[in-house]
C-alpha cells in the first residue's frame, strides 16, 4: 500500500478580502471552496484557512507560509483589475513557475455565463512543492472553475512530488500513468 494514500493532505485556502478580512461581512469564496474540496476529495485532507487583506506583502508571506505544510493552496480574491486586486501579482512573484493554462482555462469556462470574465487575471504556479491557484471571488465562479480545472491537479501534485490526491466519482480526474 503507497503510504502517501493515507497521509492527511494539507490544502491552503486564502481569501483576500479587505472588508471580510476586517468583519465587514462575512466569506462565501472561502467556504464555497471548502464545500467544494470536500464533496470530491476522498482522500483524508485538512483545510488551512485565512482571511486575510489585499495587501501584496501580505499575501506572498501567507503563501509562503502555507506552502512549507500545503502541497495545494487556492487563493480566491484579487484577480480583477481594481487598484486592490494584487493577488496574481503576488502569487507569480512567489513561484519559481507558473502555469498559465489553468488562468487560460477558467476565463474560458467563465465567459460562457458572463463576458466580464475576461477582465479576470488567474492564473497557478509552483511555489517549491505547492501548487497555487488563483480563483475568482464568487461562489458560482468558484464552483463552475473548479469543475473545469481540478481534473489536472492531482496529477500536478503527483508531479511535483506532493501526496497522492484520490477524488470520488463525482469528478473525474486524469492521470495518464494510472
Amino acid at each position: 500500500m503507497n503510504s502517501k494514500k493515507t497521509t492527511e493532505i494539507n490544502i491552503g485556502i486564502i481569501v483576500t478580502s479587505d472588508r471580510a478580512s476586517q468583519g465587514i461581512y462575512k466569506d462565501e469564496s472561502g467556504k464555497a471552496i471548502e464545500a467544494f474540496l470536500n464533496k470530491i476529495l476522498d482522500c483524508k485532507w485538512v483545510a488551512h484557512y485565512e482571511i486575510i487583506p489585499d495587501e501584496q506583502v501580505i499575501i506572498e508571506n501567507k503563501l509562503r507560509e502555507m506552502a512549507k505544510h500545503c502541497c495545494l493552496i487556492f487563493t480566491t480574491g484579487g484577480t480583477g483589475p481594481a487598484k486592490r486586486d494584487v493577488t496574481v501579482e503576488a502569487t507569480e512573484n512567489v513561484c519559481q513557475k507558473l502555469l498559465p493554462g489553468f488562468g487560460e482555462l477558467m476565463r474560458d469556462v467563465s465567459l460562457r455565463s458572463v463576458p466580464t470574465a475576461i477582465l479576470s487575471r488567474q492564473t497557478a504556479g509552483i511555489l517549491n512543492n505547492t501548487l497555487i491557484v488563483n480563483l475568482p471571488g464568487k461562489p458560482a465562479a468558484i464552483k463552475e472553475c473548479m469543475n473545469a480545472v481540478f481534473p489536472a491537479i492531482p496529477y500536478c501534485i503527483d508531479l511535483i512530488e506532493g501526496p497522492f490526491l484520490t477524488v470520488n466519482e463525482k469528478i473525474s480526474i486524469f492521470r495518464p500513468n494510472a
